[in-house]
C-alpha cells in the first residue's frame, strides 16, 4: 500500500499534510479480551477475543468476525488496516474493522459453539452499534454463529437492532445474496477485467482454490457464465475435476455434512482426489484463489503461468503473497487484488444495512444487480486510476490509490482527529 502511496504523493503532495499517512496507518482502537467458556466436560476453557476499529472516516466499522486457531493481533490488523480500502471501493458509507478470536469451531459440538459465542458477544456488545461498529462473518464465522452472537447481542441491549450485525438468517433481518456474494463478486469483476482485454470467461477453464462459501458460489457463477471449473480444494488436499463441478453435490458435502473434499471426489463422477501436490499445478486459464491468506507464493504464481493461466482474481482476503503479486506482474497477468476483486462481501453487508435501516427486504434479483452494477464499478474505478497515475492495466495500483483517496480526501476535510 505504501509503495503505492509513493505515487499519489508525487502527483497529490498535499496527502502527505497534517500526518495524514501516519493517522491512516495507526487503528483508531484495539480491543483485546478474555473469552471464558464452558466445553461439554465442564471444563472451564479460555480463549483471547480482538476487535480492531481501524478507520471510521467514512462511516461505522464494518469488517468480519473470524474463528480460527491461527488468529491474533496481527492477522487482525493487517485484515483491517485492508478493510479501509476495500470498503472504500464499494462507494458505500462503511469504515474499516475487523475482529475474531483463536477459537476453532471445528470438532466441537453446537452448545460448545453457542457458548463461545455467547461469551464472545457478552464482551464485545459494548463496543459495536448499527452506527458505530458493524461486525459480519469471516472463517469459522457462517449463518450459525451470527445467530448465536445476534441473540445474545438482543438479549443484553433489550432491543432489535438488527443492524448490528450482517449475515445474518433471511426471516430475522437477513439479505438475499448476502451469502453468494463474495463469490459471485469476485467472478463479476474477473468478467468485467477479462473482458477489458478482449476475453470472455465463456469457455474458460478456471481453478478455485477452497470449497467453502467464497468458493462454492465462485464455482456456481462462474459456471453460470459458460467456464469449466476444473479444480477445488481445502485444507486436506485438492479435487480435479475435469468435466466441471456438481455445485449441489459439493454444497451438500460441505454445508450439510460439514465434510471434507475427498467425500465429494469419492461421489462425483470424473473427480479425482490428491492429497499432495498443489492446485496450483493445473493447466487453467483463470485462477481464483479464494482459501485463505499467503495460500498462494512465488513458485505457485511461476507455476499457474507456465501453465497458461492469464488471469488471476482474490477471492480470499490476501492470498496472494507479494513475490506472487510480482510474478503476476512481470508477466503482463491480469490481477485482480482482493480489495476490489472480493468488495462483493462487504458491499452485500452494507446493502443488508441499508435494508435494516429502511425495515424492507429486496428480492434476490435486484440485489444481485446492485452487487454486479457495484462490482463493475469498482473494476471501472481500479482501472481508471491505473491510467490515471501511469500505470495501465496495474490492477493493484488502480485499487490502492482510489480507495485511499476517499478515505483521505475525508480524513483531511474532517481535521486531525
Amino acid at each position: 500500500m505504501l509503495e503505492s502511496l509513493k505515487i499519489v504523493l508525487g502527483k497529490d503532495p498535499h496527502y502527505a499534510d497534517y500526518g495524514l499517512i501516519e493517522r491512516l496507518c495507526e487503528p483508531e482502537r484495539q480491543i483485546i479480551f478474555r473469552v471464558p467458556w464452558m466445553d461439554d466436560d465442564n471444563n472451564i476453557r479460555v480463549n483471547r477475543g480482538f476487535r480492531v476499529q481501524f478507520n471510521s472516516a467514512l462511516g461505522p466499522y464494518k469488517g468480519g468476525l473470524r474463528f480460527h486457531p491461527s488468529v491474533n493481533l496481527g492477522i487482525i490488523k493487517f485484515l483491517g488496516f485492508e478493510q479501509i480500502f476495500k470498503n472504500s471501493l464499494t462507494g458505500l458509507p462503511i469504515g474499516g474493522g475487523k475482529g475474531g478470536s483463536d477459537f476453532d469451531p471445528k470438532g466441537k459440538s453446537e452448545g460448545e459453539i453457542m457458548r463461545f459465542c455467547q461469551s464472545f458477544m457478552t464482551e464485545l456488545w459494548r463496543h459495536i452499534g448499527e452506527y458505530r461498529d458493524v461486525p459480519a462473518g469471516d472463517i469459522g464465522v457462517g449463518g450459525r454463529e451470527i445467530g448465536y452472537l445476534f441473540g445474545q447481542y438482543r438479549r443484553l441491549v433489550n432491543q432489535h437492532e438488527s443492524g448490528v450485525l450482517t449475515g445474518k438468517g433471511l426471516t430475522w433481518g437477513g439479505s438475499l445474496v448476502r451469502t453468494e456474494a463474495t463469490g459471485f463478486g469476485t467472478v463479476y469483476f474477473t468478467d468485467e477485467m477479462m473482458k477489458a482485454n478482449g476475453d470472455s470467461l465463456d469457455g474458460a477453464q478456471v481453478i478455485v482454490s477452497g470449497s467453502g462459501n467464497v468458493a462454492i458460489y465462485a464455482i456456481k457463477k462462474a459456471q453460470e457464465l459458460g467456464a469449466t471449473v476444473v479444480g477445488f480444494s481445502d485444507s486436506s488436499g485438492w479435487v480435479e475435476t475435469p468435466h466441471g463441478v456438481d455445485v449441489e453435490l459439493l454444497r451438500e458435502v460441505k454445508e450439510q455434512r460439514r465434510g471434507r473434499v475427498s467425500e465429494y471426489a469419492e461421489e462425483a463422477s470424473g473427480a479425482t482426489f490428491h492429497s499432495d501436490g498443489s492446485i496450483w499445478d493445473l493447466k487453467a486459464d483463470v485462477a481464483l484463489p479464494c482459501a485463505t491468506q499467503n495460500e498462494l507464493n512465488g513458485d505457485h504464481a511461476r507455476a499457474l503461468v507456465d501453465n497458461g493461466v492469464r488471469y488471476v482474481a482474490e477471492g480470499a482476503n490476501m492470498p496472494s503473497t507479494a513475490e506472487a503479486i510480482e510474478v503476476f506482474r512481470e508477466r503482463n497477468i491480469g490481477f485482480g487484488p482482493g480489495k476490489a476483486a472480493n468488495a462483493g462481501g462487504v458491499a452485500t453487508s452494507a446493502l443488508e444495512m441499508q435494508q435494516n435501516a429502511s425495515r424492507d427486504s429486496w428480492s434476490f434479483d435486484y440485489t444481485d444487480d446492485r452487487l454486479h452494477k457495484i462490482m463493475s464499478n469498482i473494476f471501472t474505478v481500479t482501472k481508471n486510476t491505473a491510467e490515471e497515475y501511469d500505470r495501465a492495466g496495474d490492477y493493484v495500483i488502480g485499487a490502492n490509490i482510489a480507495g485511499f483517496k476517499k478515505v483521505a480526501d475525508a480524513m483531511l476535510a474532517q481535521g486531525v482527529i
